[in-house]
């Protein structure tokens, strides 16, 4: 196998896609039928509500919760980052945003009935819907097309200077005007041919764009991004990618004919897989997403990391466990924090945490131990595509960082809140529970019932009978009354049900 590959399974309710950088999994994404990735499609909308207090309205693009759009969305501003659906490149150049944003009022610059061309920044995320924005980006593979932005950019992944300068040079020439072309990463080593290509092509896509939106009423799906699979021939198949293998035969001829039209130079990347086990497990992949759906997380050296999702930020704590050392305990600690911090930057791309992320790592004296983790950190989080910021250090062993939020996390894509436990993560003792069913029993008892039956999960069933039967005895003793307890493995284990004959 190919030390970077791109993995495709596809059924027929929904498609896979595993990036592997030396072998080894990185990121994960999913898309179903039902719930298709909505970013990068252009939508003729409806302002449906103005909201001055947020500076911000809604706007209904045909889905079932209204799009969310900001005032600095609006094209009379630019919006701050165009990698937010580009996930392979970050941008230089973007000193032509504007510095100084004027303080446009909303209510100046839409009213409500009002329709407006508008491209989806954000998916829609758990109660909220789609984030949107007025200013349209056409990703091809080699550029970014900006209609009605005079600009050039490059992306920050090409580091050598020459091929920077040649590239500038390249879409200087051929850039049309009232146009704006970020270069991606793809572009490094392409022709003047390649880039111009890929410049038509989006040119002819604008231009239907725009003839699609004369002629539609509100609301309506003007364009719809590529699917998953193709997005990512056109996102991911860098040059440091060396394979793509599909698992299913009438993907890969879809693949396959879409390459020989638009990236004819990638045909030999693609390849369609004929094993008998299943793609992901033949290539350890399901175990990873078991993995990395966990909770606690062990380390080689014996410590163990703890992840927790929360509606507002994702909380990761390090724990010594096992490690006791060879050495003093500073030194313990610090090669735990170092363990620890790998895998905690492997698992925030794998699982694709977004937000506030605070790690809580082991407590360190020595400032200089402090500072090599969170240097270490950085340096572990430089592989990462998805744009993110790292704070110092605290004196409590605190780190927090915040990390671009683009899609649902892999957890909250394919995990729901437990329908027991309400998303607490816990569920009440059997001790709690059988204390609950004798303060209901006295309740009852009082009022001069002479027989109850209890009936309960067998766990809270057997502590009645066994370890708390003296507390039953004294309730029936007191109050002359009989007491019956049945099981019923049925029950979730919170439940119970107190019955009076």
């Amino acid at each position: 196998m190919a030390l970077n590959s791109i993995l495709v399974n596809v059924t027929g309710h929904e498609t896979r896609l595993a990036l592997l950088e030396s072998g080894q999994v990185v990121e994960v994404y999913v898309e179903r039928r039902k719930n298709a990735s909505l970013a990068g499609n252009i939508y003729k909308g409806k302002v449906l509500r103005i909201l001055p207090g947020m500076r911000s309205a809604f706007v209904d693009i045909g889905l079932e919760k209204a799009a969310f759009l900001y005032v600095t969305d609006i094209r009379t501003d630019i919006v701050e980052d165009y990698a937010l659906m580009f996930e392979d490149d970050t941008f230089s150049g973007l000193d032509f945003l504007q510095s100084k944003r004027h303080e446009f009022q909303i209510e100046e610059l839409l009213h409500e009935g009002q329709d407006i061309l508008v491209q989806v920044s954000k998916n829609p995320m758990g109660s909220k819907g789609a984030r949107v924005t007025s200013y349209v980006t056409l990703p091809g593979r080699y550029v970014v097309l900006m209609p009605d932005l005079e600009h050039i950019g490059l992306s920050r992944r090409i580091e050598d200077e020459q091929e920077r300068t040649r590239l500038r040079e390249i879409v200087e020439g051929i850039r049309p005007k009232n146009f704006g072309l970020i270069v991606r990463t793809a572009s490094e080593g392409a022709s003047r041919e390649d880039l111009q290509k890929d410049l038509d092509f989006l040119m002819s896509l604008w231009e239907s764009v725009l003839k699609k939106n004369d002629k539609a009423g509100s609301p309506a799906l003007i364009h719809g991004d590529l699917d998953l699979v193709l997005r990512s021939v056109r996102d991911l198949m860098g040059s440091g990618v060396d394979e793509m293998v599909i698992d299913s035969e009438r993907k890969y001829l879809e693949v396959k004919n879409f390459v020989q039209n638009y990236f004819p130079k990638l045909l030999d990347k693609i390849g369609l897989y004929d094993g008998n086990e299943p793609l992901f497990e033949s290539y350890g992949i399901e175990a990873d997403i078991a993995r990395a759906l966990g909770r606690r997380i062990w380390l080689k050296s014996g410590g163990y990391i703890v992840i927790d999702q929360t509606e507002a930020m994702s909380v990761i704590d390090v724990n010594t466990g096992k490690y006791v050392g060879k050495q003093d305990l500073e030194d313990t600690i610090l090669r735990t924090n170092l363990e620890a911090l790998k895998e905690i930057a492997y698992q925030i791309r794998l699982r694709n945490l977004g937000g506030i992320i605070i790690i809580d790592f082991i407590d360190m004296e020595l400032m200089d131990n402090r500072q090599k983790v969170f240097c270490a950190l950085q340096d572990a989080m430089k592989k990462d595509r998805t744009k993110s910021t790292i704070s110092q250090i605290t004196e409590l062993g605190l780190i927090q960082m915040t990390r671009k939020r683009v899609r649902e996390s892999l957890v909250r894509t394919l995990l729901e809140p437990c329908p027991y436990c309400e998303g607490r993560g816990t569920v009440k003792s059997v001790i709690t529970l059988c204390y609950e069913i004798f303060r209901k029993t006295e309740r009852l008892a009082k009022h001069g019932l002479k027989r109850i039956v209890i009936t309960a999960h067998p766990q809270v069933a057997e502590i009645l009978l066994d370890e708390e039967r003296q507390r039953l005895e004294e309730i029936e003793n007191a109050y002359g009354m009989k007491v019956t307890i049945n099981e019923n493995p049925a029950l979730h284990r919170e439940i119970y049900e107190i019955n009076a004959l």
